[in-house]
């Protein structure tokens, strides 16, 4: 469950392109900030405490816009990460919660955030163990993904996470081509921290996805 923690999404552009008003621009902005910095800044023992906390304000949002797509990604980011930083089977209750939040966001709008739910949700699928335990799907993921990457085809997020399910199914050397092409996706502007931070992911991942195929 720990790798739920990594892989979760940052998927969300500039506020000033997100088809809502000015107040829940700011308010998601506010959120997205959070989450970045409790995914790469925050340390390992105390993400949980700080997730938990972060989710009461997703939670609050989409009760109060439940309307928003946008609201409905980011609950699931939210949630499904704290799940990761909890970990163990007991993380499965969230992480279910976290599908239905997604689930929702592409009834509402599937093209919202360039179709970061689907990233999000495949992320869930990639990693998540199977049945009975729980809903994870290989092929499922890779479903989701192909449809993330047609509406956002150079993405840092959609790229990481299909090269990263490519290196799940033994394809290396078409996931060393996703994740140099990931890093070479253009600077979110005020998302640098959760650029640096993804970015550190692909490296890192790179390193693997080398040694498997030399």
């Amino acid at each position: 469950m720990k790798r739920i923690t990594a892989c979760l999404l940052l998927v969300a552009l500039s506020p000033s392109v997100w088809a809502i008003d000015t107040a829940d621009e700011q308010r998601l902005a506010g959120i997205q900030e959070g989450w970045a910095y409790i995914q790469y800044e925050v340390p390992t023992e105390q993400r949980t405490a700080a997730f938990e906390k972060l989710a009461t304000q997703t939670t609050a949002f989409t009760q109060e816009r439940p309307s928003v797509a946008e609201a409905w990604i980011w609950s699931g980011i939210v949630t499904s990460s704290w799940a990761g930083a909890q970990g163990g089977l007991g993380a499965l209750s969230k992480v279910k919660e976290a599908k239905v939040d997604l689930e929702k966001a592409l009834a509402l709008d599937p093209k919202a955030l360039q179709g970061s739910a689907y990233t999000s949700l495949a992320a869930l699928y990639d990693r998540v163990p199977g049945w009975p335990i729980g809903f994870g799907d290989a092929n499922k993921a890779e479903q989701l993904l192909k449809q993330a990457l047609q509406l956002n085809p150079t993405g840092i997020d959609s790229l990481y996470f299909w090269g990263d399910h490519l290196y799940r199914q033994k394809h290396y050397v078409e996931a060393k081509n996703a994740l140099q092409r990931a890093l070479l996706a253009a600077p979110r502007p005020g998302r640098e921290t959760a650029d640096t931070g993804r970015r550190k992911e692909i490296e890192v991942l790179l390193v693997d996805v080398n040694k498997k195929i030399n």
